[in-house]
């Protein structure tokens, strides 16, 4: 069978091809410590589910408009309000299967063949394949854990060309956890707005943001740029299967991408969508408690990571990842093999002491390796302790 150029330049996903292994491990009876998790390993509240229980008993299980049920994009509006101090109109708001869908719909609404869309390195794995799927090209930008993943701006300004029609940010970041400062985000939104670029700001990790409190983008967007928002209920709410999440912004960009969802799935999940009402209207203690927890595991996992010899890691502000460096292990040697890249050492530490990483290659930072702490605090000592002793075995 031949497939279109599209599907052969497409890479596959990092995080789920190592995922994917951490599964068969697990399968065939192995004692794994997977640390490529992607989820909040909470359950969802039980006042979410009861409220998709309801809908089902209800019968609400027909298609509903496109762009959202008017009672979530109510809701929708109130959770902006409450929680990002943003006004929004509802014609605003797109509600997709997922934040991961309304971004793929944004950039095929907006980008095609001959333009360019910069994304800062590290990045999420699917941001340059979104941009690609879209016949756009992905020009990188690469920062620096010194100016904690940071754009330098005469780096960013020599990027610049007149093909650039858009941006993507995320802060916080994934795999970083990096947040952006005021500043960084305003110099952004000053070349966006005098070159006339979309800004793309995906914040799916915005409740989980844990020394400061966390600004949405469009607060900071004193210049009028044109800022799309994406967010989820997936990582606040651990509802990453419900698969619900939503856009808004500029109002004639959101009916260009509604337009475009009621030909490829015609709307979201009519039962997830009543889910998504209860979970931001209602008790939001467990996501507050999550986010605790998740604090602390961070502490000691950061703690853990840079006691260890050759390795070194910024304190992530958000999200639940940690991205150290581990490129003081390359040249050493271990199973017959030199670790000369990220992708190796992860699978040396895959094959010797069982932990499962996400190497950093599939980010744009090859020298890096993703460690998610969305485990309990036993599994991130666990597997610090079974990687410390496959790395001192590297010689």
């Amino acid at each position: 069978m031949k497939f279109t150029t599209r599907i052969s330049r497409l890479k596959p996903s990092f995080t789920l091809q190592m995922a994917a292994k951490a599964a068969q491990m697990r399968q065939e009876g192995l004692d794994v410590v997977d640390f490529t998790v992607g989820e909040p390993d909470f359950p969802t509240s039980s006042h979410i589910c009861e409220a998709a229980k309801v809908a089902m008993d209800e019968g609400f299980t027909k298609y509903t408009s496109v762009g959202g049920i008017p009672e979530l994009k109510s809701a929708i509006q109130m959770k902006v309000k409450r929680d990002n101090n943003i006004d929004i109109d509802s014609g605003q708001i797109l509600v997709s299967n997922g934040g991961k869908q309304s971004l793929y719909l944004a950039c095929q609404a907006l980008f095609e063949k001959g333009d360019e869309v910069l994304i800062f390195s590290p990045y999420w794995v699917s941001y340059p394949e979104m941009v690609r799927l879209s016949d756009a090209e992905p020009t990188i930008v690469v920062t620096d854990p010194v100016d904690q993943y940071e754009p330098d701006f005469e780096s960013l300004e020599n990027k610049i060309t007149s093909k650039v029609k858009g941006v993507i940010i995320n802060s916080p970041s994934n795999p970083t956890g990096a947040v952006w400062s005021d500043n960084a985000i305003k110099r952004v939104l000053d070349i966006a707005k005098l070159k006339g670029w979309v800004v793309f700001s995906d914040e799916c990790y915005e409740q989980l943001v844990y020394d400061e409190p966390f600004k949405s983008i469009e607060c900071l967007n004193e210049v009028g740029a044109d800022v799309i928002t994406f967010m989820t209920l997936s990582k606040s709410y651990a509802m990453t299967g419900w698969r619900v999440g939503y856009a808004f912004g500029n109002q004639s960009i959101i009916n260009a991408m509604s337009k475009l969802q009621g030909q490829e799935t015609s709307c979201a999940n009519s039962i997830a969508q009543k889910a998504a009402i209860e979970a931001l209207v209602g008790d939001q203690s467990s996501m507050i408690k999550m986010k605790e927890t998740f604090r602390k595991r961070r502490d000691l996992m950061i703690g853990l990571l840079n006691e260890t010899p050759k390795i070194s890691c910024t304190k992530p502000k958000g999200a639940f990842y940690a991205f150290p460096d581990c490129s003081g292990y390359f040249g050493t040697q271990g199973n017959g093999k030199t670790m000369i890249t990220s992708t190796q050492l992860s699978e040396y530490l895959l094959e010797e002491s069982k932990v499962v990483t996400v190497p950093g290659d599939g980010f744009g930072a090859p020298k890096n390796i993703r460690f998610s702490y969305a485990v309990s605090s036993e599994m991130i000592q666990k597997g610090i302790d079974r990687l410390r002793q496959a790395l001192h075995q590297l010689n």
